[in-house]
């Protein structure tokens, strides 16, 4: 009786999300592993400043790349509505407004570089070698910011056609690139941090000309011509940066929390910072696992959304909501069962283990609760109404503040882990009341779809 109800309940959107969401898991997880065997090269080199420039190099990219990754996301949310729409003209002509802007900037980033390094060094305020070796390795890896951003630009598109096998195939090639580059660069060559840099240059480019490659496959089954007047139409650009405005907004919240999260768990102490970082790392790569399902959710409600098919929403929603639903709580019993392991994998120090161990419940009860704030992410990207997304990420980053100041001083860092807990809660419930509160009244408003006349 029972599998006869899950059968029933398996819809084609439960289908169809795995079939997109999948590959996005797998890739993601991907991710991580590249900053492990920078890491690992780097650090059976002699000298320590060359981890330190490497370590101080990847952060500065982390943040700004983190900031723009809404090209990638709003171009998934804006691509899947014209995809949903049928819109050909749009998908070439919003593929290339996207492209510009990442061009742009990506020459801007190229152009700022010595700024960019003297505010990092006066942020970090490293010793002269490893701002020597931080210098080297952001002077290189700079020469890849275009290419990484068209490469994020062309991956979105892919998604927004509901294609998850070729962001794989472009994460797998970059990633994979990039690792064995490194191994051969620093190892075999003796470059160093240079050999570092390098690779990533090597791979984001050679990622980009294979994500070029697959969207220009796509692209000669779509017939049609463009014109720089419809390219530069001044209310598909408007829309454009006011997408992507809102994402780069939502991700500095994002960024502000975690970056509270560090500045208070240093305080708490070097074992409370260490067991932090550990369980962090855990969490991170579960987010990675989590985030596949909102990707596939992007691609999903946009495609309804441009089609303006309410029932298709309603069904990738649920759909996504039971996917993931069901791999936090996977995810759950993995950090409950093996988080000791996991530990003891990352960290042989007796006392951050002990830490760690302590504060472990609080990661194993994370998934759970964050779940809901990743998937409806994804829901609001694909819907383009990325405005309310923006706001609930910024009345979360005041939940969490607020939760700080209170209990960290008397809980200490057990209050730390309950105010990101809170900050994760209130997020999933901000945008999910909203999606809720719609859906009773006249349903979750569809955006007009790009192109089409009022």
């Amino acid at each position: 009786m029972a599998w006869q109800r899950l059968q029933a309940a398996w819809t084609p959107a439960h289908l169809a999300l795995w079939r997109l969401a999948w590959p996005l898991i797998l890739s993601n997880v991907t991710v991580p592993l590249v900053g492990m065997t920078d890491t690992a090269v780097v650090g059976h080199l002699p000298e320590p400043h060359f981890l330190g420039g490497v370590a101080l190099g990847s952060a500065t990219f982390s943040a700004l790349y983190f900031a723009v990754v809404a090209l990638r996301m709003g171009t998934t949310g804006l691509m899947a509505q014209a995809h949903g729409a049928a819109d050909r003209a749009e998908l070439r002509l919003g593929l290339i407004r996207a492209l510009l802007l990442a061009l742009l900037i990506g020459g801007l980033l190229l152009l700022l570089g010595g700024p960019i390094a003297e505010v990092a060094a006066w942020l970090f305020q490293p010793g002269a070698r490893v701002e020597a070796a931080f210098a080297t390795y952001l002077q290189i890896r700079l020469l890849a910011a275009p290419a990484a951003l068209v490469s994020m630009v062309l991956v979105g598109w892919l998604l927004g056609m509901q294609d998850a096998r070729g962001p794989l195939l472009v994460l797998l090639l970059g990633n994979g690139l990039n690792i064995v580059l490194a191994v051969l660069f620093v190892l075999g060559f003796g470059w160093a941090v240079a050999g570092v840099a390098a690779a990533t240059v090597v791979a984001d480019h050679g990622a980009a000309a294979l994500a070029g490659w697959l969207v220009w496959r796509r692209l000669r089954h779509l017939p049609g011509t463009w014109s720089w007047a419809a390219v530069l139409d001044l209310p598909a650009l408007r829309r454009l940066f006011q997408v992507n405005r809102d994402i780069v907004l939502r991700s500095f919240c994002l960024q502000a929390a975690f970056i509270g999260v560090a500045t208070l768990g240093a305080r708490q102490g070097e074992v409370a910072l260490a067991a932090n970082t550990v369980l962090l790392n855990l969490l991170h790569l579960a987010s990675f696992s989590l985030d596949g399902f909102a990707n596939a959710a992007e691609a999903l409600v946009g495609h309804a959304a441009g089609a303006r098919d309410r029932p298709g929403l309603r069904q990738a929603v649920r759909a996504g909501l039971d996917w993931s639903l069901a791999f936090a709580l996977l995810i759950c019993l993995i950090l409950a069962l093996g988080g000791p392991a996991l530990i003891q994998l990352l960290t042989d120090l007796p006392a951050v283990r002990a830490g760690a161990l302590l504060y472990l419940p609080y990661l194993v009860v994370m998934p759970l609760l964050a779940v809901f704030a990743y998937l409806f992410d994804g829901v609001y990207i694909g819907a383009t109404r990325t405005a309310e997304m923006r706001n609930g990420m910024a009345l979360a980053l005041v939940v969490f503040g607020a939760a700080a100041a209170l209990m960290v001083p008397v809980l200490g860092n057990h209050g730390l882990w309950l105010a990101l807990a809170l900050f994760m809660a209130a997020r999933g419930a901000w945008l999910g009341g909203i999606y809720w509160r719609l859906e009773r009244g006249s349903g979750f408003i569809l955006p007009r779809p790009v192109g089409r006349p009022a």
